[in-house]
């Protein structure tokens, strides 16, 4: 039963959407402004961008972070129809996933949505009431495919490339009559869903354009019997050139040599991840000059805090190191983030941008076990019940949902202002410059180092930009310092009338030499391997720990290797050793440890990369030096694809 605040508003607008032509069904009751608006977030105007660009938001969890519990508000604080608050935000289009049966034997649901047909026809009902267009996304898959898999449905599984092809076919005709008779206003459908290395259990190009091929007449015949108009679009990811600087346009050109038929080419584009805005221009105006294809933003997102909202860990978590310079973690910096995506790409000529999963909000506090919630609603990413069918991935690291402080409503479903940047993209924001957010303060010296705290400190403004901005210390706290050995010390401090507290720390010294390899020289470090050398000093600041480089590793094969350092000249002594790591896709049976070796002995401590920027420290104590010499390093065993960085190597004497 809907609650009582829900209801009223709902009723309206299935009482409107019932009224309307069918040429205006999809009309917004919520007409963009004319003019800038007061708010209390900064977005500069786009007066490029026009009223008809996708402002697409993919709400495919609502459902089942509804069916957990968890509710959702507008901007007046009453509860009320998510698509509703999204069509005041300015969304206009809502995109749903569509897996064929993503539920075991005994009908538990995988999780991530429990995305079926169903659900989608109830969710498109919804949307299409609140006046959205709506974007189907099928993925043909029982559940998530991407680049890193491409399982095809149960019921497919055992059939020949001609089979499978005609069970598509009917599946997507199916699907797509059965959600026009319910009245869900289908204006696009996905072919496939980041179809890079394959679709529905095919690898092969010529496969999939099989698979392709009647993904699309089945839509196209849908559309032709139905007389309405209803685009295609395919799905691709791996845009950033520098990471795969051939494997985009490989796929274009293929894509044309097979004659695939699609109206739109549809990228993902996380900022951070894919790449800079410029590069993502490159490929948008690629497909749009060389192949005569629109092309629109497939999927995008950014944090509004690096607070976790469930417990289970975020996808990215969004600290200082792991940010995109100038994007802070704040409704502001989300905000600012989207705005760019859809300037940048709208300058390139795309003809929207879809923000992935906005809508998917925690179903249970960080403190609580959310687990039963997962499980029973499919309100986590994936649930146990998927292991027979995604034994390498869902199997392995099921539960709640990463993407929670990547939605556009708080943990507790209220809409953030950020929301309210689609409507504001064309004329912008009427809004007072000021402090969005103060990075941390970090302070350090050596031992019988001088203290000294900066006078001022870089904020980020709510515009983007960096200002130096005056501080003041508690003199107290500052006269508490002592350098005399290793310790941490807190000092309070004030900007504006904003507290702070910076982190002064009195270091050891670091004895490892090239500790963090951003030096050329790195004959310091032996590496040893079994097989290929499965390493190289990388240079890309989102995977070091600090500065630009870390060393490196993957390979298509398994990989057995050691990297060491052998220090001389150590005044005897107590000494710790640690490092920082980070990396995925690595099996449970792989084998990673730190080890310092002196004196004829040996000590290691065993440790485990999870998944990107989650750095683990790895520490060793009390190696006892008495003739001068350690040796450290690491030694990773790990399976075939596993990969990962390992950065800022430290050799302290501690006593």
């Amino acid at each position: 039963m809907k609650n009582k605040f829900a209801f009223f508003p709902l009723f309206l607008v299935t009482l409107f959407a019932a009224c309307s032509s069918k040429k205006s069904a999809n009309k917004s009751r919520f007409p963009l402004p004319k003019q800038a608006e007061e708010s209390s977030i900064y977005i500069a105007p786009c007066p490029q961008i026009a009223d008809d660009f996708i402002r697409g938001m993919d709400a495919s969890a609502v459902l089942s972070v509804e069916k957990s519990g968890a509710k959702f508000y507008g901007f007046d604080g009453k509860e009320q129809d998510v698509f509703l608050t999204l069509a005041q935000g300015g969304i206009n289009y809502v995109r749903f996933r569509v897996w064929n049966d993503p539920f075991d034997e005994n009908g538990n649901g995988y999780g991530g949505g429990n995305n079926d047909l169903a659900t989608a026809i109830e969710l498109g009902k919804r949307a299409t009431s609140a006046g959205l267009k709506t974007q189907i996304d099928f993925h043909y898959s029982d559940f998530w495919a991407d680049p890193k898999r491409q399982h095809a449905p149960k019921a497919w599984q055992d059939l020949d490339i001609e089979k499978k092809s005609a069970a598509l076919y009917e599946f997507t005709k199916s699907s797509l009559n059965k959600l026009l008779d319910a009245g869900v206003d289908v204006a696009m459908v996905q072919v496939g869903n980041e179809i890079n290395n394959g679709m529905s259990g095919e690898t092969g190009f010529i496969n999939v354009a099989k698979l392709l091929q009647e993904g699309s007449r089945a839509v196209r015949e849908v559309a032709k019997s139905r007389k309405k108009e209803i685009s295609v679009a395919l799905h691709y990811t791996h845009i950033n050139l520098e990471n795969y600087p051939d494997e985009i346009s490989r796929i274009a050109m293929a894509l044309k040599n097979f004659k695939i038929d699609y109206d739109i080419m549809g990228l993902s584009f996380y900022p951070f991840w894919d790449g800079t805005m410029a590069n993502m221009q490159r490929v948008v105006k690629m497909f749009r000059e060389d192949y005569q294809k629109k092309v629109m933003i497939a999927e995008t997102s950014y944090p509004f805090t690096s607070e976790d909202g469930d417990g289970f860990g975020n996808a990215f978590a969004g600290k200082e190191k792991d940010l995109v310079p100038g994007y802070p973690a704040t409704p502001q910096g989300q905000a600012r983030a989207v705005r760019d995506v859809c300037a940048f790409s709208n300058e390139a000529g795309a003809m929207g941008v879809f923000y992935w999963e906005g809508t998917w909000i925690p179903v249970g506090k960080a403190t609580e076990d959310n687990s039963a919630k997962w499980e029973k609603f499919g309100s986590g990413w994936a649930s146990s019940y998927c292991a027979k069918y995604d034994p390498e991935d869902g199997a392995l690291y099921y539960g709640g949902g990463s993407w929670d402080n990547q939605a556009m409503f708080d943990f507790y479903g209220r809409p953030l202002e950020s929301l309210k940047v689609w409507r504001y993209l064309r004329y912008g924001t009427k809004c007072q410059l000021k402090i969005d957010y103060i990075p941390s303060v970090e302070i350090s010296c050596d031992v019988g180092g001088t203290v000294n705290l900066p006078s001022a400190i870089p904020v980020i403004m709510n515009d983007g930009k960096t200002e130096q901005v005056a501080v003041s210390w508690n003199q107290d706290d500052v006269e508490k310092i002592s350098t005399q050995k290793a310790a941490v010390f807190s000092v309070a401090g004030k900007v504006e009338d904003k507290n702070i507290s910076a982190r002064f720390e009195v270091k050891n010294i670091n004895h490892a030499k090239n500790p963090s390899f951003e030096e050329a020289d790195t004959s310091m470090w032996k590496i040893i391997f079994r097989g290929e050398n499965p390493t190289d000093f990388q240079k890309k600041e989102a995977d070091a720990h600090s500065g630009k480089t870390a060393l490196h590793f993957y390979s298509e094969q398994e990989m057995d290797f050691e990297i060491s350092q052998t220090l001389e000249g150590l005044e005897n002594g107590i000494y710790a050793v640690s490092l920082f790591a980070q990396g995925g896709d690595v099996s449970k049976n792989s084998r990673m440890e730190i080890f310092a070796h002196s004196g004829g002995k040996e000590i290691s401590e065993p440790f485990m990369v999870t998944t990107w920027v989650d750095w683990k420290n790895p520490k060793i104590t009390g190696i006892k030096v008495d003739d001068g010499k350690l040796t450290f390093g690491a030694r990773i065993k790990c399976n075939a694809k596993g990969w990962g960085t390992l950065d800022d190597f430290s050799v302290f004497k501690i006593d």
